[in-house]
């Protein structure tokens, strides 16, 4: 493929990103900031087993992760979310630690427990939203107006 071809694939793949972004419910957007930093994850991860390791590509990878991480953070209701909300924030910061303790290590074994986690956060995640779904549908179905028989 000529650099030129590179480049304009590259630009297209942008745009929809950019298209599915300003397109998502917030819900939607949650499983593609998951999916961003486990992308993330396991390209730290290739990157560390590469010989010799490519350190700076580990590095923005890691960092770029713990950046998602961190809005996973700060972007939590205690208010609302309460106890849920706590745990999640313990969790959350714990796996960010781990991120970093990977970065400056090159520690393979701290990636693969974050990535196991984060994994298991979006599985958990997408399952809460269709039963929220699935709620949503039987309340409208449960709202709507039965008809009058004659």
């Amino acid at each position: 493929m000529s650099a030129q071809a590179y480049a304009h694939l590259q630009k297209n793949q942008q745009a929809y990103l950019t298209q599915q972004i300003l397109t998502a419910t917030p819900e939607q957007i949650l499983i593609l900031l998951y999916d961003g930093a486990i992308q993330a994850i396991k390209q730290a991860k290739l990157a560390l087993q590469k010989q010799p390791q490519d350190i700076m590509a580990s590095h923005n990878n890691l960092k770029r992760a713990q950046n998602i991480i961190m809005e996973f953070m700060n972007t939590l209701d205690f208010e609302i979310g309460g106890d849920v909300a706590t745990r999640l924030y313990a969790l959350y910061e714990y796996l960010y630690m781990r991120l970093v303790h990977a970065n400056i290590k090159k520690d393979i074994d701290a990636l693969n427990e974050v990535l196991a986690h984060m994994q298991q956060l979006k599985e958990t995640w997408q399952e809460a939203m269709k039963i929220a779904a699935r709620e949503r549908l039987q309340e409208a179905r449960f709202e709507e107006p039965q008809a009058i028989s004659a």
